[in-house]
């Protein structure tokens, strides 16, 4: 405790520190809350960065501290009385830095507390997801007119489908052989379908697609809501970097509309709700839609898709390998992964005439 105490006062934050708790239930980094003793002060985030998962610190807090005082700045000058609640606020250390190394070579950061915010780990309503698709969609909105060349790549091809088929491709020669046997079936199934979810990276590298500053952990948790259920802002914006549209309207509604969980053993349970697809569509649509050029919003629905392929790429290659990427908790849970995200990419197809017609509805 003594050693927070002594971190957090490198940091320039304003009252007397009463407390410092663990706080939050993430798994990748370790968050403290730090409590102020009076209600005029701030309280504080406290968060050690995991450098095992994001190796360039540097550039993860250059690119958060670009994007979040680009977005403070536009809602200062609308005058929203609550603008400091809707987007984070790094603070600075008292030399002007944005990050602490300690002693250890620990890296540090700080945030001001949103007070009062609410979060969920799955969609409970229409109306939930509805704000969540505003949320991410006013955050590539408010991104839009800052050029994505200004943002650094934190997770090497995070996004890059040719580079995760690459990786699969490699595993279904050099894996583990009794696993390929096993997994034929899968396999044979995603090896089919690689041509035609290559064509949003095909628009991509044509340049009729153009790359934007997107946020690429787009899953409900992420979005803070107010007391009265409405979207307040996005958080954890350590993937943020340049890349489609489509990497975060994709996740988005592979993430919100999923019936079942991401690793689902009974498969029964897992199908699309496409209900929060149209409510997801209408909100981000509202909030980003007239910066999206045709062919963007023309292949929105793919995008569902191909994130959901591709996150079944990334579990089976796993799986192959050994299970050397993802933390299992038995032997088969890659495998468990893989099947239920094919199932739910299935579900996807079959609905995927109506998901166009309500892209092409919502305009």
């Amino acid at each position: 405790m003594n050693q927070l105490f002594q971190i957090i006062n490198h940091f320039s934050i304003t009252g007397n520190i009463t407390d410092i708790k663990p706080f939050g239930s993430g798994h990748i980094h370790e968050t403290y809350r730090v409590v102020t003793e009076t209600d005029t002060a701030d309280d504080y985030v406290l968060q050690q960065i995991n450098t095992n998962v994001f190796r360039d610190p540097e550039a993860v807090m250059h690119n958060i501290g670009l994007v979040t005082e680009h977005i403070g700045k536009k809602l200062k000058a609308s005058g929203m009385s609550d603008a400091g609640r809707r987007v984070l606020t790094p603070v600075k250390l008292r030399d002007g830095q944005i990050m602490y190394r300690d002693h250890a070579n620990k890296v540090w950061r700080c945030f001001v507390f949103i007070t009062n915010p609410k979060t969920y780990d799955r969609a409970v309503s229409d109306e939930q997801v509805y704000e969540g698709g505003k949320a991410y969609g006013n955050f590539l909105w408010m991104l839009s007119d800052l050029p994505a060349s200004n943002i650094r790549e934190t997770i090497p091809g995070f996004h890059d489908l040719d580079l995760r088929l690459n990786q699969f491709e490699d595993a279904c020669r050099t894996g583990l052989k009794e696993r390929i046997t096993e997994t034929r079936h899968e396999i044979e199934l995603l090896s089919t379908r690689k041509d035609e979810m290559r064509t949003i990276l095909q628009l991509g590298k044509s340049g009729r697609i153009p790359v934007r500053i997107v946020h690429h952990d787009t899953k409900i948790n992420n979005v803070l809501f107010d007391i009265n259920g409405r979207g307040l802002c996005v958080i954890d914006l350590d993937t943020v970097m340049p890349g489609f549209v489509h990497d975060d309207f994709g996740d988005s509604i592979r993430t919100f509309t999923n019936t079942g969980e991401e690793d689902d053993a009974n498969l029964d349970n897992i199908s699309m709700n496409i209900t929060y697809f149209e409510a997801f569509a209408r909100g981000f649509l509202e909030q980003a839609g007239s910066m999206l050029n045709q062919v963007e919003k023309d292949y929105l629905a793919l995008s569902a898709r191909v994130m959901t392929y591709m996150q079944s790429l990334r579990f089976l290659t796993d799986y192959l390998n050994g299970d050397i990427y993802y933390r299992i908790h038995h032997p088969n849970h890659n495998l468990q992964r893989t099947r239920a995200q094919i199932k739910l990419m299935k579900c996807m197809e079959v609905s995927f005439d109506k998901m166009q017609r309500i892209i092409t509805s919502l305009g």
